[in-house]
């Protein structure tokens, strides 16, 4: 099984309870979100979205509550999170959904804003780097990248404090151990990467005015704009 149908079949297993642990999994929840979603700033009363690894929705649905007549494309490999993002979005009208590697996923059309939330740290930084530049071709011009997400300690030390600061809050939770284990199980898919090194590499790929606006730990919510040509 290659990492993308682990990572398909991992979360599929979990895809009916995974908002409900979610909150307890991530510490920093309302601002992490919170912060994303101030982000995703159009002048636009309709600006057209992209969701990269969506999931459930939750990310997009923060953005449809912001931008209620959005046209949001929600892209995912799992069939069964997305099953729950379209129960959850249903009551919006310009919503579609793709069950795809969303890689090397060259849009048809431009999009104003594209983000992704925990998700990007699947991949190995090649794919990282593939999926930064398909992600600057796929924006028009002043559109914006959001990625929420998770990254490497600079150092193994911090990279330790880190997962310890994490592993005791999720221990602390009303989470059971099943709930926990699935966690941890899940974490040994993860391809986390050095925040400077990706900040690094957006730059290089064009992204002007890029930056990590919020960071807890091992969570940041990283901002990139694709200026003018």
């Amino acid at each position: 099984m290659d990492n993308h149908q682990e990572i398909s079949s991992a979360f599929n297993e979990v895809a009916q309870k995974y908002d409900v642990q979610r909150k307890k999994l991530i510490p920093c929840f309302d601002d992490f979100y919170g912060t994303a979603t101030a982000l995703a700033s159009s002048n636009k009363k309709s600006p057209s979205i992209l969701d990269l690894g969506a999931g459930t929705g939750l990310m997009s649905s923060f953005l449809l509550k912001k931008y209620p007549n959005a046209s949001v494309t929600l892209i995912d490999l799992s069939e069964k999170m997305l099953d729950v993002a379209k129960t959850r979005l249903q009551s919006y009208p310009n919503v579609s959904y793709l069950i795809a590697d969303y890689t090397n996923y060259i849009a048809k059309e431009q999009y104003d804003i594209i983000v992704s939330a925990l998700s990007i740290h699947h991949l190995t930084d090649p794919q990282k780097l593939e999926l930064y530049e398909n992600t600057y071709n796929n924006l028009k011009d002043t559109g914006i990248f959001i990625n929420a997400d998770q990254v490497l300690g600079e150092t193994a030390y911090l990279d330790s404090l880190y997962k310890s600061d994490w592993k005791n809050k999720v221990e602390s939770s009303d989470l059971c151990d099943e709930e926990i284990e699935s966690a941890y199980k899940r974490t040994k898919l993860d391809k986390m990467s050095n925040l400077e090194e990706q900040l690094k590499g957006l730059k290089n790929l064009g992204f002007s005015d890029v930056d990590c606006i919020y960071k807890y730990y091992n969570f940041v919510v990283l901002y990139g704009r694709k200026s003018y040509i």
